[in-house]
């Protein structure tokens, strides 16, 4: 029995062969097409969001400082300002009243060198994160102090040393921990970039060559 070609019908093959092929390719090239607005505004709305997590981060350090410096009333009244000979660190350190380092921060209360040293720490973190420059140094040096506020407050205790209420409100997370986590967040995600300097700072020959300045 002869098996008879019609070679009018190769072509059309050929064309829904084709056809299928293509479509795939322009489904998957439109998928992409759409998909990189997405992308992009999805990148800038979290540089957006993690400039202004910083420019707050960095006012909630610089206003510590001002305050404490000037006594502008609020944590601090102006016959207790750092200029009017008050002493930033006998206030908090002094009435620690918990936790295993109680002695040693009444110790430290009202030291020149602990002064100094919590007061140059809230300046120079809070310029940092404001302006976008070294964020690293500041989740390092911000992260230290959180790290002994924590302590001296002792979030764990539900008890002070005299047996009162502590009125701590969680065992672990307090407000220190969380703006340690978000200093250490704004440096790894080079938050500065975004309102920031922290693209000219990091093209600094100074920065280049030692990258942990950023």
């Amino acid at each position: 029995m002869a098996v008879h070609h019609h070679p009018h019908q190769r072509p059309a093959d050929h064309r829904l062969v084709w056809r299928r092929s293509r479509t795939p390719d322009a489904t998957a090239s439109a998928t992409s097409t759409d998909a990189a607005p997405a992308v992009a505004d999805t990148t800038t709305a979290s540089a957006y969001a993690l400039a202004s997590l910083r420019v707050l981060t960095g006012f909630v350090f610089l206003w510590a400082f001002l305050d404490k410096t000037f006594g502008w009333g609020y944590a601090t009244s102006s016959g207790e300002a750092w200029i009017d000979g008050g002493s930033p660190t006998e206030g908090f350190l002094g009435h620690v009243a918990v936790g295993p380092w109680e002695s040693t921060f009444h110790s430290w209360a009202g030291d020149a060198w602990a002064d100094w040293m919590f007061m140059l720490g809230l300046l120079g973190i809070g310029v940092a994160v404001l302006a976008g420059i070294g964020l690293r140094l500041a989740a390092v040096a911000g992260t230290v102090m959180m790290a002994l506020m924590w302590v001296a407050e002792w979030p764990p205790a539900q008890h002070l040393s005299d047996g009162s209420p502590s009125m701590s409100t969680n065992p672990f997370v307090d407000y220190h921990l969380i703006y340690a986590v978000a200093l250490i967040v704004l440096a790894a995600f080079s938050a500065g970039h975004t309102w920031g300097a922290g693209r000219v700072w990091a093209d600094l020959p100074l920065v280049r060559r030692h990258p942990w300045l950023r």
